[in-house]
């Protein structure tokens, strides 16, 4: 039996709560990593003062467009080839990883010129005040050297979940993750390097974690083979990756706008002190929201195996499952992080000023934890089957339908406490929306459960007949 025949034996047979934790543990952890040392650049550079800390906020903002490139190819391949696998269809699931992995690396290398082309317009585009400014441009420079090298990680990680092989990726980003945490109290004190420092630890992290995941394929360790030869010439094969990776690209991009507006309106009704603050709130939040995002990216893969295999129970069972445990791990987080909303704020920064608005503002965030997971599943699930549509929409609330109007309401009617509860407020809604769509798969699931069954009675009755 070839690997390709095994993997598709393990996807599509074993038990399907089992493989949602076998697969979704190491994508929490590694996606926990990851935002961790995207927090380890904030609790290290607060140390600096506030307009340190904003411009990390600020930076962060741009670093949130190239994930959202990263996450269309990486996301949109990966469902593709995850579908791809379920049918069988090896060689067209070789064509799309290829395909994927050198376009998005292309595209990092254009918006890496773009953007040192425009380098301080963009940051006050971004929200960078005057104080905030030179920050803004020492910690930049080095990230944005650094975005080919982030966006081709995206597309490798996604590529080897869509394999089921989540462990490999786990390696690659937390072995990135834990040097770059090292490293940031060595070059920004150590070297006395500053911001600057904090800057550089992270991009010879993201190095060494592109580095370890490529040797993944380059050492055979995945099913899928990143050849020049197998690059695509067909502009539809593109088309289907990003059409399939449009919900990421709303979802990633829309976070990028959204932290811009919210970057510019805590600016705008807070100084210095809201700025930062709502830059180490969002950080932080990153940080749990994370987990629920890990687990429905280790559902992702079981479902797209199964529903293009036609063991639609099997995606049901998975789909409620990873519902409910989504549900009761941000349940949990809620209790615990709304207990130290202060603590967890002060664990960043000593001014009084920030730790109070950045409390508030967890706060709120932390009472919309029970609500997130629907909605990551929802999307999940309809980005998996290639209802591109649908699950673009969703994927747009959170971050995008609801949230850009209320983050110019909120404030104009509430000051600094609007921009608060600006992402809690979206948060809910998006709730709310999602509950149809929930019912809607149920249904279409029940409906192929039901159809398979009869006609495996009739293809039983016919067997016996004859």
């Amino acid at each position: 039996m070839t690997r390709e025949e095994l993997q598709f034996k393990k996807m599509t047979q074993t038990n399907t709560k089992r493989l949602v934790v076998t697969l979704g543990v190491p994508t929490i952890i590694s996606m926990l990593v990851t935002a961790i040392y995207n927090i380890a650049d904030t609790f290290f550079v607060s140390q600096l003062g506030k307009s340190a800390s904003g411009a990390v906020g600020v930076v962060f903002s741009l670093m949130a467009i190239v994930q959202a490139i990263g996450f269309t190819f990486g996301m949109g391949s990966g469902s593709l080839i995850s579908s791809k696998l379920g049918e069988k269809k090896d060689e067209e699931a070789q064509k799309i990883g290829s395909s994927a992995f050198y376009g998005a690396l292309l595209l990092g290398v254009i918006f890496s010129i773009i953007c040192f082309c425009f380098f301080d317009s963009i940051l006050k585009m971004l929200g960078a005040t005057d104080t905030v400014l030179p920050y803004a441009r020492s910690y930049a420079s080095y990230i944005i050297a650094g975005f080919p090298v982030m966006i081709a990680s995206f597309v490798m990680n996604n590529i080897l979940r869509a394999e089921g092989k989540s462990k490999l990726s786990m390696i690659g980003l937390t072995a990135g993750g834990i040097l770059n945490i090292i490293l940031d109290p060595i070059f920004i004190t150590i070297f006395n390097l500053g911001i600057s420092g904090a800057a550089i630890a992270t991009l010879i992290s993201q190095t060494v974690s592109m580095l370890i995941l490529l040797s993944m394929f380059v050492f055979r360790k995945s099913i899928i083979k990143l050849s020049v030869k197998e690059i695509s010439k067909d502009i539809s094969v593109y088309l289907d990756v990003i059409k399939v990776g449009l919900p990421s690209l709303c979802r990633q991009g829309l976070a990028s706008i959204a932290s811009i507006l919210l970057n510019r309106q805590a600016g705008a009704y807070g100084s210095d002190a809201a700025l930062s603050a709502m830059s180490i709130v969002s950080k932080v939040f990153m940080v749990i929201f994370s987990i629920s995002l890990g687990i429905g990216q280790g559902y992702q893969p079981v479902c797209g195996y199964n529903y293009f295999a036609k063991k639609y129970d099997r995606v049901k069972e998975a789909m409620v499952f990873t519902f409910i445990c989504g549900t009761v791990t941000m349940t949990t987080m809620c209790i615990i992080f709304s207990i130290f909303v202060k603590q967890t704020i002060g664990f960043f920064i000593s001014d009084e000023e920030v730790i109070s608005i950045g409390a508030q503002a967890l706060r709120f965030q932390c009472f919309s934890l029970p609500f997130l997971s629907l909605n990551v599943i929802c999307n999940m699930t309809y980005q998996s089957i290639r209802h591109k549509y649908k699950a673009t929409l969703l994927s747009s609330c959170r971050q995008g339908i609801f949230f850009i109007p209320l983050v110019f309401i909120l404030p104009s009617m509430l000051e600094l406490v609007g921009v608060e509860l600006v992402q809690a407020m979206s948060d809910f809604l998006t709730f709310v929306i999602s509950v149809p769509f929930f019912i809607m798969i149920l249904k279409d699931l029940n409906n192929k459960i039901s159809e398979s069954t009869k006609k495996a009675n009739v293809d039983l009755e016919y067997t016996i007949e004859y």
